[in-house]
């Protein structure tokens, strides 16, 4: 999957005076979903459904790091974030299945209903007929 990524080095944005200026050290990360040849075809489907709103119109992932002052670090970052992002993408949630309510709570709750009823029901005046 490594052989797929394409990087490119641009300059930095920011503070940082004439190192910025002069510097590369930006690193981006693209990746071609569409056509890759890591992945299988329902990976990319779930990757497509998932990242839609990270990739571009051709199905490019595009991530950026500059969080360093170097290059290669930035882009040994940006390899990591790429991997933690297809790795949690590629992960399916376990259905949650419901559970019934066990008969101790509704018995717990019925009894805390009927004191308070009776405590307001205390409350009343008596009524003589």
């Amino acid at each position: 999957m490594l052989k797929e990524l394409t990087f490119k080095a641009v300059r930095s944005s920011g503070s940082g005076g004439q190192h910025v200026n002069k510097v590369a050290s930006k690193t981006e990360l693209l990746f071609n979903l569409k056509d890759s040849k890591a992945l299988s075809e329902d990976q990319k489907n779930l990757l497509l459904l998932k990242l839609q709103n990270r990739l571009t119109k051709e199905g490019l992932l595009i991530l950026q790091c500059d969080e360093t002052r170097s290059q290669h670090k930035n882009k040994g970052l940006v390899i990591k974030r790429f991997f933690d992002i297809i790795r949690g993408s590629l992960t399916v949630q376990k259905r949650r299945i419901s559970t019934k309510t066990p008969k101790s709570v509704i018995r717990k709750r019925l009894k805390n209903k009927r004191i308070k009823s009776e405590k307001k029901a205390n409350r009343r005046k008596p009524n003589i007929d």
